[in-house]
């Protein structure tokens, strides 16, 4: 499953809003919307959503 919706799915599941998200992992409370968007995240940014969508802290 590609990663934005792996973070939908996530959202969903959870109740965090992207918001929220986008703040724990990144700072950047626009980073849900940029994904939507198309946005291909580096590396690094990649490992703290994938630890994230694990169940782990950013």
């Amino acid at each position: 499953m590609i990663l934005c919706r792996r973070v939908e799915h996530f959202l969903r599941t959870s109740g965090l809003s992207a918001t929220r998200f986008g703040l724990l992992v990144a700072r950047d409370p626009n980073l849900v919307r940029n994904l939507r968007d198309g946005r291909q995240p580096r590396a690094a940014l990649r490992r703290r959503i994938e630890a994230m969508l694990a169940g782990g802290e950013a």
